[in-house]
């Protein structure tokens, strides 16, 4: 480069400089553009998870499902989904304590009524302690349905003023496979003594302390003063018939003598159990007597015919009682449990006022 070089450069109007020069010259500086990440297209939602069907647990689906490895899940029929959901409401029902009384007259199966319920309640509740309580002073055999061996009876619960705790009150009563405890009315053998009022009282005041579920076989004799004192406090029902026009006539009067006598929210608190105890009865009949059960509000069980209930002796509602007459008993203590959750607490909130004086 010379002298002329630098004299022509600096008369050459900035236009007609080099671009680079020019843009050197003129734009200040800036830093360098960063790199763009990449752009993806976003990923697809994951497509939601089927439902988990439930297994079956027993029948020819089980069989089925075994039988493929699990790949063919039928799912449960519907009578163990039936059952199913009478077992949620019995154990999802409110804590508390609660008594169940069972009425009917001779001969329609009320006492394997009460210890079938309560077995499923003891069952199916095992935080908590159930008691079956024998209130028919006309020999009753609630203590054969669940316990032969048991001995001890009101008298011996009665006089034992030591005891305090449930192994104490425990060791006076019999149990069967399920969990329920029973007290029986009196001993097969030995000389006969009459049940009243007081004594079954004082004695239901001892359960009371240690069982949160009492299931009260009453006599078939509505005016007896223990079957009143045992009416006294009861949180819901059962009123067994038998599927044929007697048996019902029967317990229709029955519940007639509790509205007459200012039961009527117990009523509405009650569920009729139609029970085949022979396996005689037909449907049209059972319909129809269910029909006017219905009709007067109260909730109606028919209870099949089942001949483990029929001979007597320990009633096994877990492997020995009919798949079908086992979820018409569940069915009878869900409702039961419903009626429990309409009186939250039971016994508890009943006394709870008379605790704080």
């Amino acid at each position: 480069m010379n002298a002329q070089d630098d004299f022509l450069r600096g008369r050459v109007p900035p236009s007609q400089q080099h671009p680079q020069q020019q843009s050197q010259q003129q734009r200040p500086w800036q830093p360098p553009p960063q790199p763009q990440p990449l752009q993806h297209a976003p990923y697809p939602a994951p497509a939601p998870m089927p439902p988990v069907r439930p297994r079956p647990t027993r029948g020819w689906r089980r069989v089925v499902l075994s039988a493929t490895f699990g790949l063919v899940n039928l799912g449960p029929s519907p009578a163990e989904r039936e059952e199913t959901a009478y077992e949620a409401a019995i154990r999802s029902m409110p804590n508390g304590s609660y008594k169940v009384g069972v009425l009917g007259k001779g001969g329609v199966g009320k006492t394997t009524v009460a210890a079938s319920v309560g077995s499923v309640f003891a069952a199916l509740r095992r935080a908590d302690h159930v008691v079956a309580v024998d209130a028919d002073t006309a020999f009753g055999r609630l203590g054969s349905r669940i316990d032969p061996r048991a001995t001890s009876s009101y008298w011996d619960l009665a006089a034992d003023a030591g005891m305090q705790s449930f192994a104490d009150i425990s060791s006076r009563v019999g149990a069967n496979a399920a969990g329920l405890y029973v007290l029986i009315g009196e001993p097969a053998a030995g000389r006969r003594r009459i049940l009243d009022a007081a004594l079954y009282r004082e004695a239901a005041l001892r359960l009371d302390r240690h069982f949160t579920i009492s299931i009260i076989d009453c006599g078939s004799t509505m005016d007896s003063p223990v079957t009143q004192e045992a009416l006294r406090d009861l949180d819901a029902l059962i009123v067994v018939s038998s599927p044929w026009a007697d048996g019902a006539g029967a317990a229709a009067k029955t519940m007639e003598w509790l509205a007459d006598r200012g039961q009527g929210g117990l009523l509405q608190r009650t569920v009729v159990v139609l029970n085949d105890s022979d396996g005689h009865a037909d449907q049209r009949t059972r319909s129809a007597l269910t029909a006017q059960f219905l009709r007067h509000g109260q909730a109606v069980v028919e209870v099949p015919f089942d001949p483990h209930l029929r001979p007597g002796g320990v009633i096994d509602i877990m492997q020995e009682m009919a798949p079908a007459t086992r979820r018409r008993f569940l069915q009878i203590a869900a409702i039961i449990a419903h009626y429990f959750s309409s009186r939250p607490g039971g016994r508890d909130a009943k006394t709870r006022p008379n605790q704080s004086r």
